[in-house]
Order: structure tokens, then C-alpha cells, then sequence
């Protein structure tokens, strides 16, 4: 064989060498999407769609550096059901930063909560749209998270500076299910005798079917009284209550 094709061989196989040892870079941000259904829309174990299917849906933007945002809404009725005319959706937008520090995991954020043309401030006082900031811890499979409000929250007066404090934890049980035990504590400021204040509970298991499908079914109890009681509507929207869903995501 002559040289010159000895040198072409080597040189190709040196370059086939290099082409495959050298994996495609990782992106360095991602873009995902969601859409599903619930048979209720619970939030804080509260009914926000009067015992009716929710069609929800949302999409997140994530950096390797930690930053994330996003979008997410749901139809909802609550509004309508305290006795507004308008605000039939709901859409949040929120941002964060997430890092991990001695063996812990952070989040730190922002979130809105925009009840679309609401008119809640003709019978309460307040516009139902709410800013809250937020930060969590996670150890292991649990989480702490504290939310505390920048206006007044979700339509009642003055209550700047209300909070919600939970803690949950998902357990990976095998086979594409996981149990997902909650517990969290509702404070809202400035309510007469506290009495929109209230716990919630709730014990999740989800499955992952596979190809981006995943179900859910959650048994969901709280101590709210009378004030989340809808009398022009019959219907109490802390009653306890078994939620079924099924979410996509791509």
C-alpha cells in the first residue's frame, strides 16, 4: 500500500475515533408543555370549579443556571360563585431561581395569579388578581415551602401579608407510581374570628403510563368552615372530596 494511502487511512480513523467519543452538548435551556384534566380544580384543598371537570394547561422555561418561568391557567368558577359577574379563568405567571447548597435544594419566586376580567371588587372591595412570593427547602423527598402575599389575597380586603406554609414529600414506589402525602396551613389577614383560616390534607398517587401521559387520584380534606361556603350556588368548596386527573406533557 502505498503511503499516501496509508496516511488517508489513519487519519480517517483517527477522526471516526474523535466524531464518536464526543457527545452532543447538552442544551442549556428547555421549553416544555402540559395540558390535562381534573374531575375538580382543588388549590390549597380549596374547589375553585364548583365540583366540575377543569380543563388546565401551562409551559416552563428552564436554564441550567437555576432560572425558571412560566405559565399556567385553568378554568375555574370560584369567582362567579363568591358572587362576581366575570372571571371564568385563571392564569398564573411565575418566576424563579433554584440551587442547592450543603445537600439542600432551594427555590426562591414570584408568582401571579390573574383572574381574568374579574370584577371581584364590586362585592368585596378587592380585586381577586394576587402577587405572592414564595420560598422552599427540599431534603430528601420533602419539601417546606412558605408563601407570603404582596397584595391582598385572592379578593379579600386588606389582607396584605397573608401566608401559606406546606410540606410535602414524594415517595417513588416502582413501576411508575409515586405517593405524594401533603399537609399545608392557610392564614389570611384581617378575616373576622380568623375564620378564613384553615388546614388541608391531602394523599396523592400518581402513575406514569409513559410517552409524556401520567394519572392522578387524590383524596383531599380540610378544616375550612361556613366562609368557603357558596350559599348562592349550594356548594361548599371545602368539603372533602376525591379528585381524579390525567395530564400530558411534551
Amino acid at each position: 500500500m502505498k503511503l499516501k494511502s496509508k496516511l488517508l487511512l489513519a487519519l480517517l480513523a483517527t477522526s471516526s475515533a474523535a466524531f464518536a467519543q464526543t457527545a452532543p452538548a447538552a442544551p442549556e435551556s428547555t421549553l416544555s408543555y402540559n395540558v390535562g384534566v381534573v374531575s375538580e380544580y382543588r388549590y390549597r384543598g380549596m374547589g375553585q370549579s364548583r365540583g366540575d371537570a377543569a380543563l388546565q394547561g401551562g409551559l416552563d422555561y428552564a436554564h441550567t443556571n437555576g432560572f425558571y418561568a412560566g405559565a399556567w391557567g385553568s378554568t375555574i368558577k370560584w369567582v362567579k360563585d363568591y358572587g362576581a359577574t366575570e372571571g371564568a379563568n385563571e392564569l398564573d405567571m411565575y418566576a424563579g431561581y433554584k440551587f442547592e447548597a450543603a445537600g439542600l435544594g432551594y427555590d426562591v419566586g414570584y408568582l401571579r395569579y390573574e383572574y381574568l376580567n374579574n370584577n371581584m371588587k364590586t362585592v368585596t372591595g378587592s380585586n381577586a388578581n394576587t402577587d405572592e412570593i414564595y420560598g422552599a427547602v427540599t431534603a430528601g423527598p420533602a419539601t417546606l415551602k412558605y408563601s407570603y402575599s404582596l397584595s391582598d389575597l385572592f379578593g379579600n380586603a386588606n389582607s396584605k401579608g397573608s401566608t401559606y406554609i406546606d410540606l410535602s414529600a414524594t415517595f417513588d414506589l416502582g413501576n411508575g407510581y409515586s405517593l405524594v402525602p401533603h399537609m399545608g396551613r392557610q392564614v389570611i389577614k384581617n378575616v373576622e374570628n380568623k375564620a378564613g383560616d384553615y388546614s388541608d390534607f391531602a394523599l396523592t398517587l400518581n402513575k406514569d403510563l409513559g410517552d409524556g401521559l401520567s394519572a392522578s387520584i387524590s383524596a383531599i380534606s380540610t378544616t375550612g368552615g361556613d366562609f368557603y361556603k357558596y350559599s348562592s350556588v349550594n356548594y361548599n368548596a371545602a368539603k372533602n372530596i376525591t379528585v381524579v386527573g390525567v395530564k400530558y406533557s411534551f
